[in-house]
């Protein structure tokens, strides 16, 4: 805006001076004195005499004839005029003019200015969008064309699948006819689903990179203003833009912020969003059919989507894009390791072992964590010991060494944590222990972290039993140890996981001998204000009771077990203690050691571990940690009923 104001103000200057320049008199002037003026008139050698206020401008002749043009100023004089008349010279007079620019420009200026600010203030209100105060209705999609920072399905990995899907649609945008030979149509719509994290919009980008076709890259949000109407607008202006460059792809992210269940918030029918869905609904398949746009969404919240955008015809195709598997790990650890120097002693597979259930943009957070920690050190390049690290504080937090901790609480934590150990080693099917430490990191005083020997997809009841009592083990250690009336709150977390695993094998996986194989915790989430509301429907007060006494006798059965696995194995209780009392963070396989007797041998006393004595040698794992606090996301897998 302001290179523009100094654009028109040097125009206007410019256009102000070449006025003035033909506005003056034409022809060479010369300056003249007053008293020369005088002789001249009595001589009567002046022809003509303009007077502009107390300036004269007129033509004398010289001694050959010749007639000039002259200039002067005249002093107060009263008798000038009648001078003149007397010698018979032409008189005129004139008033001085402002210029015609300079006249519009002073009493058009507030009026402009006005104009101006009013343009300045609605484009903010519109966030600059296209078309200035009047393009509320234009749409903000943005046209794909450049290619900086291009990605393509190379830089994509740990979603195989649904990278053939997305291929298949574009393959379909560059040849049809190898589709449409067998009576095959063009998906009008496809939906990535996953869990944040998961490269939904990455993969997008992919597509945008690897489609020889137009591509219109739109957020969900960008429909939605405060005037009714407003997004509805835009939708159709964007379909509009799209069926010119057809065939076409566009990418809608986000989605769930427009495409809301209807009739679930306030306003009615009349609501601007829903409003925006309707018109969505009718552009995808409606009366008129719209030919080679095809429409990919995104969103990790499908269950708000309304159904009638989730039906064949608009979205044809729902793309699942979950957390990797091992192998998708290890790719997409390459994929991030292209740009990162590494030692020859990082293994890539073992570092996949060790981070089940990561997403994509964890395993991309872990490469930065480790490279971070690589320069902080001013190493040339990255080392397994910096991986380990970045995973511990991904996991489980930043160590918090500077934590100051009395004898008697490093004491407490370290039965603990020895309970949840030990526990957990002596249960049946129980994950292998991997790492147990009493470092604070995050909120957590101390960490126990487990990992099966495999990928999981379920658990079995002997199982979750065992997780529950290896959740109960740090408090029963605690009472075992210093006395009932000297446990802590150290195991809230505890008691807070092993009461949603028992609700969830009472209500949802049919455990209960009482209640039987039946379902008893059908939510329905409701919209309220602004808030989704959880309301549990079809349960009577008897049966809520019911569940209320079986989720008590499973935590009940943990306890009891954790107590007699403790009781037994007291000797065991003290050994791991005291190690962990002296080196702080012991790994699975030191435990072990430290059970059957043997000595801990180290690297050095830093508590840094080669790469053997860090990880355990077992196949593909999954990250299930014990532990008093840490991010819910790495808690459980998804037997549990808990978020991986």
């Amino acid at each position: 805006m302001s290179k523009n104001l100094l654009l028109w103000i040097v125009i206007g200057m410019t256009m102000m001076s070449i006025f003035n320049m033909f506005n003056g008199p034409a022809g060479k002037t010369q300056p003249m004195s007053y008293t020369s003026f005088i002789d001249k008139v009595d001589n009567g050698l002046v022809d003509d005499v303009t007077i502009q206020d107390k300036k004269a401008i007129g033509h004398f002749r010289d001694a050959s004839g010749n007639i000039t043009s002259f200039k002067l100023e005249l002093p107060n004089d009263p008798t000038l005029v009648q001078r003149l008349i007397d010698h018979k010279v032409e008189v005129k007079a004139s008033h001085q003019e402002e210029s015609l620019l300079i006249t519009i420009l002073i009493s058009w200026f507030p009026m402009l200015l006005l104009i101006g600010v009013w343009i300045f203030f609605m484009r903010q209100m519109q966030g600059g969008g296209k078309g200035g105060a009047m393009g509320f209705g234009k749409s903000k999609a943005k046209l794909l064309t450049e290619h900086k920072d291009r990605v393509t399905f190379e830089d994509v990995a740990g979603c195989d699948e649904a990278k053939q899907e997305v291929t298949e649609v574009i393959e379909f945008l560059r040849d049809p006819t190898k589709f449409t030979r067998l009576g095959g149509k063009i998906p009008k719509g496809i939906l990535l689903v996953g869990p944040p994290g998961t490269g939904k919009t990455l993969l997008g980008r992919a597509i945008a990179g690897e489609a020889e076709v137009p591509f219109f890259s739109i957020s969900g949000s960008d429909f939605v203003e405060m005037f009714v109407g407003v997004g509805a607008s835009r939708v159709r202006d964007m379909f509009e833009q799209a069926k010119k460059h057809a065939p076409c792809i566009i990418f809608v992210d986000e989605i769930d912020a427009m495409g809301r269940h209807r009739g679930a918030g306030v306003g009615g029918g009349n609501d601007e969003r829903e409003q925006t869905l309707n018109q969505m609904l009718v552009e995808m398949d409606g009366f008129e059919a719209n030919e080679g746009v095809i429409l990919v969404a995104a969103t990790n919240r499908p269950d708000v989507l309304d159904p009638a955008l989730l039906r064949p015809g608009r979205f044809d195709r729902q793309v699942v894009v979950g957390n990797p598997d091992m192998g998708g790990r290890v790719e997409i650890l390459k994929v991030h390791m292209k740009k990162v120097p590494l030692s020859s002693d990082v293994d890539v597979k073992a570092l996949a072992r060790g981070t089940p259930g990561f997403s994509g943009a964890d395993l991309a957070n872990l490469v930065n964590e480790a490279a971070l920690s690589a320069a902080r050190n001013n190493r040339d390049k990255v080392t397994n010991q910096d991986f380990e690290e970045s995973k511990d504080k991904v996991m489980m937090g930043a160590e918090r060494r500077s934590m100051a901790m009395t004898d008697e609480e490093k004491a407490l934590t370290a039965y603990h944590e020895a309970g949840h150990a030990l526990v957990g080693i002596h249960s049946p099917k129980h994950d292998p222990l991997h790492k147990v430490t009493i470092i604070p990191r995050g909120r957590a005083l101390g960490v126990t972290m487990n990992l099966p020997e495999r990928d999981r997809l379920s658990q079995s009841r002997i199982e979750l039993e065992s997780r529950l009592a290896s959740l109960f083990g740090g408090r029963m250690a605690e009472e075992l140890v210093f006395g009932k009336e000297n446990i802590t709150t150290g195991a809230g977390h505890d008691i807070q996981q092993a009461t949603k695993i028992a609700k969830a094998m009472v209500t949802e996986y049919g455990f209960s001998d009482r209640l039987g194989p039946l379902r008893f915790s059908e939510n329905e989430e409701e919209v309220f204000l602004g808030r989704s509301v959880t309301q549990s429907k079809h349960v009577s007060d008897a049966t809520s009771l019911i569940i209320d006494e079986e989720v008590r006798a499973f935590i009940e059965i943990a306890e009891e077990k954790a107590r007699f696995i403790l009781t037994e194995h007291r000797d065991e209780l003290e050994i791991i203690a005291q190690g962990l009392l002296e080196y702080e963070t012991l790994s699975g396989k030191e435990v072990r050691l430290l059970l059957r007797g043997e000595k801990i041998t180290r690297k050095d006393d830093s508590g840094t571990f080669s790469k053997e004595d860090v990880t355990d040698d077992k196949d593909d794992t999954h990250v299930v940690m014990d532990e008093d606090e840490a991010h819910d996301k790495h808690v459980a897998d998804k037997g549990t009923g808990q978020e991986s």
